[in-house]
């Protein structure tokens, strides 16, 4: 739970186009969201604890999902930017589409390989420490850990969004061009995790380097420290 807290507090599609639902819907409906995409979050790493050869041969198909992920982000950038351009606009149109939130979410999670990689590399990891067990016991609260800690991570931004929103009133359009620019922003991280020689494949090779960076702020320190 703690991982998955601290691995959904990073700017991402998923925890701000939730924190957009909260604003142009409402907390239930982002919440509603949240469950989808925690629900093809936990589906993906269940499967990879059982099946990890099986992921780890499949490169050329993250790789065409890390593309339809940049399609997204970018149809998510556009639409909000043309919502802040638009004063008779105040919904982003893909996110505001008629598809039940809890179907939208699972969607375009299923179709982000970004978790794959990092469950991967902390499931390689906890398993090789003995952290984590080899049994469907250990693997079903293991499950249940990672979308609490997200819904949690989550809440952060649909409930913080609607604060921030709520000192802005009547800014829809100001609102609008935030959002789209980190989407755009997103974006452009996306294309450099790309064309990156650190691909998916290389992640999947050296998973001790996803998790290292994540590892080394849960580290205790000392009373010396």
């Amino acid at each position: 739970m703690l991982i998955s807290f601290l691995g959904s507090l990073p700017l991402g599609t998923l925890n701000i186009a939730a924190m957009q639902i909260s604003i142009s819907d409402s907390a239930m409906q982002a919440l509603l969201f949240s469950l989808g995409s925690l629900l093809a979050e936990m589906i993906y790493v269940r499967l990879s604890l059982v099946a990890m050869d099986w992921v780890r041969k499949r490169q050329l198909f993250f790789r065409l999902l890390e593309w339809i992920t940049l399609a997204i982000v970018l149809i998510l950038a556009a639409s909000s930017f043309y919502a802040a351009m638009s004063p008779s606009v105040k919904e982003n149109a893909l996110l505001s589409s008629p598809l039940p939130k809890i179907l939208l979410g699972f969607s375009m999670s299923a179709v982000s390989p970004a978790q794959i990689p990092f469950w991967f590399g902390w499931s390689t990891v906890l398993l090789t420490k003995k952290i984590l067990l080899p049994l469907n016991k250990h693997y079903n609260i293991y499950i249940i850990g990672i979308g609490l800690g997200t819904l949690i991570g989550n809440c952060v931004f649909i409930f913080g969004g609607r604060l921030v929103a709520g000192k802005l009133q009547n800014s829809d359009q100001v609102i609008s061009w935030v959002i789209g620019a980190i989407f755009l922003i997103t974006a452009i991280i996306q294309i450099w995790k790309m064309t990156r020689k650190k691909t998916t494949k290389h992640k999947f090779e050296h998973p001790e380097e996803v998790t290292h960076g994540l590892e080394k702020k849960m580290e205790p320190h000392s009373e010396k420290e």
